[in-house]
């Protein structure tokens, strides 16, 4: 069944218009999977993404990443920041599975590189996590290898968003949080390009969320539904992917990403003490062969990149909603009730926002 996403719902983030999917999928090559666990006490999971359909680790992406907050246990920034390259997908998962995960992308890796005749002496994975023992038992670390090669083996360019994958445990805004994804389509120098951005969502208060302007927070507060936990402070991390098949260097790449911090903002956030926004970019342009010569790249003018800003904090704005309102609501540890969105979205219709 078709989900329902937040511009099903009339709303419309922003002037760009959005690709085929309106999802990170819009990049030509990127596809998405889940491993979902809910199992007693473990509402977790693994989500991961694939750059492209060959084998990155011989032939790396340019690559960006930016940490607006740092309360956070992500690997593999180091290298991404000091390098400019991506060599493996990117995975997000629990805080306490952060480790495992990364031993299952090196397993991938090895494989991968086995079957290419390409030698593997040291590889780079990287993995971003939320938070979500709220809900999920973090404790007993659910998610293993296997969980880990069923997402890259069922990747494709549709997938579920919502409390799926890594966003099964996740709480945003004081509701249900999840895996939400958005595109943006536009025009430099003459060409056309695409923004995509995927998000895990597991930050933010109530009290402080907007939707489209209008402050949502108060009205779900007031209609408040049982079990619902109040206010609480704004916590627990946002993981923010971006693609893009626009050529640009890492350099530009980072300014890009920052950008999404503008979308996550749009909804209400203020970036909290306990909160860790890691930002996480990459080009399908400007491919990096290994133990390559001299390499020449094709690059956009300085003064021409608004456009890709624009669409990156649209993306990311758009994302999060869809995360929350395709989600179902669920239970917390502690018998509290985190509800999905789409419960309180006659609440805002019904005013024509």
């Amino acid at each position: 069944m078709k989900q329902k996403r937040i511009q099903d719902y009339g709303i419309k983030i922003g002037r760009l218009p959005s690709g085929p999917r309106n999802k990170i999928t819009d990049v030509a090559g990127v596809r998405v999977g889940h491993s979902t666990i809910r199992e007693g006490k473990n509402r977790t999971g693994v989500t991961v993404m694939l750059p492209g359909p060959d084998n990155a680790f011989s032939l790396k992406y340019t690559a960006a990443s930016y940490v607006h907050n740092g309360f956070g246990k992500s690997c593999g920034l180091v290298q991404i920041d000091e390098l400019g390259t991506l060599e493996t997908p990117i995975a997000l998962t629990n805080t306490l599975n952060t480790g495992l995960v990364w031993d299952a992308l090196v397993q991938y890796v090895i494989d991968r590189c086995t079957a290419d005749h390409v030698p593997v002496y040291s590889v780079n994975p990287v993995v971003g996590e939320c938070n979500d023992s709220q809900i999920n038992d973090i404790q007993k670390r659910a998610v293993t290898a296997a969980h880990v090669q069923e997402a890259l083996m069922q990747a494709g360019e549709e997938f579920v968003e919502g409390d799926v994958g890594a966003g099964t445990g996740t709480v945003c805004y004081g509701l249900k949080g999840g895996i939400g994804s958005a595109s943006r389509v536009f025009e430099i120098c003459g060409q056309s390009y695409t923004i995509g951005v995927l998000v895990q969502s597991n930050f933010g208060s109530l009290i402080d969320f907007t939707l489209n302007g209008i402050p949502a927070g108060e009205k779900i507060l007031a209609a408040s539904k049982e079990g619902m936990p109040g206010p609480a402070p704004d916590k627990g991390s946002i993981m923010t992917i971006l693609a893009t098949d626009l050529p640009v260097s890492c350099r530009q790449l980072k300014r890009i990403i920052r950008r999404t911090a503008v979308g996550i903002a749009r909804t209400g956030a203020y970036t909290g003490h306990g909160s860790g926004e890691v930002m996480i970019g990459f080009t399908t342009q400007n491919r990096i062969p290994m133990n390559a010569g001299l390499i020449s790249q094709t690059i956009i003018p300085e003064g021409e990149i608004n456009p890709a800003f624009q669409a990156a904090a649209e993306a990311a704005s758009e994302a999060i909603l869809n995360s929350m309102v395709c989600a179902d609501s669920a239970a917390g540890l502690k018998e509290e009730m985190y509800y999905s969105l789409a419960e309180f979205m006659p609440l805002f219709m019904a005013e024509g926002v």
